[in-house]
């Protein structure tokens, strides 16, 4: 039963990723009148063939460390809103004015006439902030897989505060300074595809619980091969490390050395600039300082605190028998 809803809920998180994909393409073939960025949809197409993979080769419907499906949809919609973005800043006329067969049907439709009489920067900025909240959503109906609610909830936060960072770039396109900048752009455009290669990366996760028991001897093997591999390597191997490492070099340090040219060299100073800069800072600041706490800060005679949680386990379970209680 709990396979059957998980394989329900992949299959709802797929949908909504798909439909989200199919109108961010519409929409670059509507502007660029050509029906070979149809091919935009490849992405989405494979979906399908992603789900019967994930279904047949992992045991609660979803990969631990990376997110096939999550990397497929940003496949489309990335190159999608390039295309879009970059047809805007070539042309400063309103795209309406060559309005394809597409749009002239659309507009028969009552509820669609709104959306066809939008301004083509109002539709590249509604595809954008619909993409950061298709990726939460998708991201919360899909299985867990191995992570905990907790784990989950955690991921959704983050989700969130890297979305609301990463809509900020778009908003200095607009800026007087640069909006004709072709340079400013293109790397502009290029920090947000840098930057949202975090989504696909589970680093969140943790080793699976054990629900099995095992034997007492496979237990001391394991014991010892764990061992051996504390006193070698430290904690800056541990996942929340590498997920602050990853943070600040796709996202925070990138997106600071940026708007901090554009203050300086372009002189692009408001408030929501100065702000989301001074974040910046701060963040990058609080990573390095929980980085080095966590590296720096290991148990006793200079080993990690989970050695030493392992090392007193190990102690106890020698002579003690497997617990053959698990968790559900």
């Amino acid at each position: 039963m709990c396979r059957v809803l998980n394989i329900l809920l992949a299959l709802l998180s797929r949908f909504l990723f798909a439909v989200h994909g199919v109108l961010t393409v519409w929409r670059v073939v509507t502007v660029k009148d050509e029906p070979t960025y149809w091919l935009l949809l490849m992405g989405v197409a494979l979906l399908g063939v992603e789900m019967a993979v994930t279904v047949k080769c992992t045991r609660n419907v979803e990969w631990r460390w990376f997110s096939p499906m999550i990397f497929l949809y940003l496949s489309t919609v990335i190159p999608s809103i390039w295309f879009l973005e970059l047809s805007l800043l070539q042309s400063k006329l309103p795209v309406n004015s060559s309005l394809g067969t597409d749009l002239h049907l659309l507009s028969q439709i009552p509820i669609a006439a709104g959306l066809v009489e939008l301004e083509p920067e109002n539709w590249v900025a509604g595809l954008e902030q619909t993409m950061l909240i298709v990726l939460v959503l998708g991201r919360w109906l899909m299985p867990k897989g191995d992570m905990s609610r907790d784990q989950l909830s955690q991921l959704l936060m983050v989700y969130v505060g890297l979305g609301a960072d990463i809509l900020d770039i778009f908003d200095t396109f607009k800026e007087p300074e640069v909006k004709t900048n072709q340079a400013v752009i293109i790397v502009g455009l290029s920090l947000f595809t840098w930057a949202l290669m975090q989504f696909p990366l589970v680093l969140t996760q943790t080793s699976r619980a054990k629900t099995q028991p095992r034997l007492q001897e496979d237990q001391q093997e394991s014991v010892a091969i764990s061992k051996s591999l504390c006193s070698s390597c430290s904690s800056c191997c541990s996942s929340e490390v590498w997920s602050l490492l990853l943070t600040v070099g796709l996202q925070d340090g990138p997106f600071l050395v940026y708007r901090l040219y554009l203050m300086i060299r372009e002189k692009v100073l408001n408030q929501l600039m100065i702000f989301f800069t001074c974040k910046n800072i701060l963040v990058v600041l609080l990573e390095i300082y929980r980085i080095c706490v966590v590296h720096f800060e290991p148990g006793q005679h200079g080993e990690p605190e989970s050695c030493d949680m392992l090392h007193s386990q190990s102690e106890k379970q020698d002579g003690e028998a497997p617990n053959q209680s698990c968790e559900i």
